[in-house]
């Protein structure tokens, strides 16, 4: 079977279970800890059946499972302090909408790693070491950049979980997370990328996709929204928006 129809198969198996029972109990509890272990479980599957572990699959397998292991023990620790995501209160109830859902989860898990997958089935790579460098840096660049921002907005949180925090990595970006996150992704692709040729090079779609699912579908998007609804009275919110890069971390405009 083709290596990326293998994955497919794995995301979707994997996704499909998981709403079985999200459904059954209308539990919101295993929805984001089914999408971080989808990645897991993939790049695992690859890297053990697939892989000839040269240095730039070792490499991919750590910083993948490094990112899903912490992204989802820190929405699994937040959503069984919170019990439910106002996202799905639409959806819950509904076997079509809530199936729907976890149908689109389960793809972009699969469209996210095309770059990993690529790179996972491929023999005797000769490793380019500024891209291999570079990439790597990229990716742990975000890695830690988008732990901190989630650090630091679980701990202003605690202490006021009425207004929206704007201090440290936020007072940069209003979404300094999401900004990390993409990083990760576009790394990995930096490190792949010395090995694309013809239609390989459509496995950019990988970064693309999350970049553009962050920023205008999932993410920001549906939090700017929140926050204008929750905050959007707020003089100290409006100072923020103004001020404050959207997105990209940047100094404070006057």
């Amino acid at each position: 079977m083709n290596l990326f129809l293998e994955i497919l198969v794995i995301s979707f198996g994997i996704n499909t279970l998981f709403f079985v029972y999200a459904f059954i109990r209308k539990t919101d509890v295993v929805t984001d800890l089914s999408y971080s272990l989808s990645f897991l479980l993939a790049v695992l599957y690859l890297y053990v059946l697939h892989a000839e572990k040269a240095l730039l699959q070792t490499l991919l397998l750590a910083v993948v499972s490094l990112w899903a292991v912490r992204l989802g023990s820190y929405l699994l620790s937040r959503i069984l302090a919170t019990k439910v995501d106002h996202r799905f209160d639409d959806k819950r109830n509904s076997f079509v909408k809530f199936g729907t859902f976890w149908l689109l989860q389960a793809t972009a898990v699969w469209i996210i790693l095309l770059p990993v997958t690529f790179a996972m089935g491929r023999q005797g790579l000769q490793i380019n070491y500024p891209f291999l460098v570079g990439g790597l840096v990229v990716s742990l660049f975000g890695l830690v950049y988008e732990t901190i921002a989630d650090y630091q907005k679980n701990t202003f949180k605690k202490k006021n979980p009425k207004r929206l925090v704007t201090s440290g990595l936020w007072a940069y970006s209003r979404h300094p997370n999401y900004f990390g996150e993409v990083l990760v992704w576009w790394g990995i692709f930096v490190m792949v990328l010395p090995y694309l040729r013809g239609f390989n090079y459509l496995v950019v779609f990988g970064p693309v996709f999350i970049t553009l699912l962050l920023l205008f579908v999932s993410g920001v998007n549906l939090l700017e929204a929140s926050w204008k609804e929750k905050y959007g009275n707020e003089a100290y919110y409006q100072e923020y928006v103004r001020q404050t890069s959207l997105f990209i971390p940047w100094r404070k405009r006057s």
